[in-house]
């Protein structure tokens, strides 16, 4: 099987992006007529969804773009926090959606139950939306897949994107089953809440929903304050790094990493237990860095010579122990 490099898996991502930017913008625009048409809460929520998308997509180029590029005078640690940001953002940005909907769902739901029922759903409108929209969303979650899956999945940009895809297409399609359940309720004991039934269906989605975007968003907080990888790329990375630590005869102090989307700052604090020079220690670091992108295909490697590790012990810990000046 042939493998991307990283020219050919950027422009893999940034076409992938662009079909998903110009999909949610077509899928955003016939969602806002089909709801002006159908009276339809629910399909207004998914147009917006799709809009939201399609700003998303737009930016996520940038992202993509710019994410393996490395340190400069402007980035001194380079440009690995922007799909953080632009991951923990996006979660955000669909947070607020599905809040703002549930809370319109909830006010449609209170009118009608005092008294000031909503405009009638037409259904006619409705058909063709939900056949066109859910190939659409199914469309646009595989061409993301793929796009994931070749380029190594390790594109957070790609792996909300087509998560975004499947959800949309998921309310597109429970949606669809809702309302048509409101059309065969009609003339049941049921036909009391068909006139809310969108509402009270976009309420059930935006909840199963609310758990998994809030996940993400706190994952790309954590990367962007600085949380520790999780222990399964520690786990890689010490393997990674046994057979230099074995060859040099130092003793590894400690180890951290940080997982800044698809890119890993690893720590190494290290005791050589001789002096080394600056051209041997940068070949250590680079013999540590050739074994770490083996596992990690975006690292950046700093290795410390220390004997304490990441924090100095509290009797020589300047802000515990201040000198005193004379």
């Amino acid at each position: 099987m042939h493998t991307l490099d990283a020219s050919e898996r950027k422009k893999l991502e940034g076409r992938s992006l662009v079909i998903g930017m110009w999909g949610n913008l077509f899928m955003g625009g016939a969602g806002v007529m089909a709801a002006i048409l159908s009276n339809s809460n629910a399909i207004l929520v998914d147009g917006l969804f799709s809009l939201i998308g399609f700003t998303a997509a737009l930016l996520g180029r940038n992202v993509s773009r710019n994410v393996d590029a490395g340190p400069d005078r402007l980035r001194p640690i380079g440009y690995a926090a922007d799909e953080a940001i632009f991951t923990t953002f996006r979660a955000l940005s669909l947070l607020g959606l599905l809040l703002f909907a549930m809370c319109s769902a909830v006010m449609n739901i209170y009118n009608y139950a005092t008294g000031h029922p909503p405009e009638p759903l037409i259904f006619e409108p409705l058909i063709v939306y939900f056949i066109v929209i859910g190939l659409t969303c199914f469309l646009l979650w595989w061409v993301h897949h793929r796009s994931w899956s070749k380029t190594g999945r390790n594109s957070d940009v790609l792996r909300l994107e087509a998560k975004a895809a499947a959800f949309d297409g998921v309310i597109t399609a429970a949606a669809g089953l809702g309302i048509l359940g409101i059309l065969l309720l009609q003339d049941t004991a049921l036909g009391v809440i068909t006139p809310v039934g969108d509402s009270i269906i976009v309420l059930l989605l935006c909840l199963t929903a609310v758990t998994q975007y809030y996940k993400d968003f706190m994952s790309g907080l954590g990367e962007l304050a600085g949380v520790t990888a999780g222990p399964e790329h520690i786990a890689k990375a010490r393997r990674a790094i046994r057979k230099i630590l074995a060859k040099d005869g130092g003793r590894l102090v400690d180890l951290s990493i940080l997982k800044l989307g698809r890119s890993f700052h690893v720590s190494i604090y290290y005791d050589p237990m001789r002096a080394l020079g600056a051209q041997e220690f940068d070949k250590l670091t680079l013999d540590f860095e050739h074994e770490l992108v083996t596992v990690m295909p975006l690292v950046e490697v700093v290795v410390l010579p220390t004997q304490y590790g990441r924090r100095w012990p509290d009797d020589v810990n300047p802000r515990k122990n201040p000198r005193t000046h004379q």
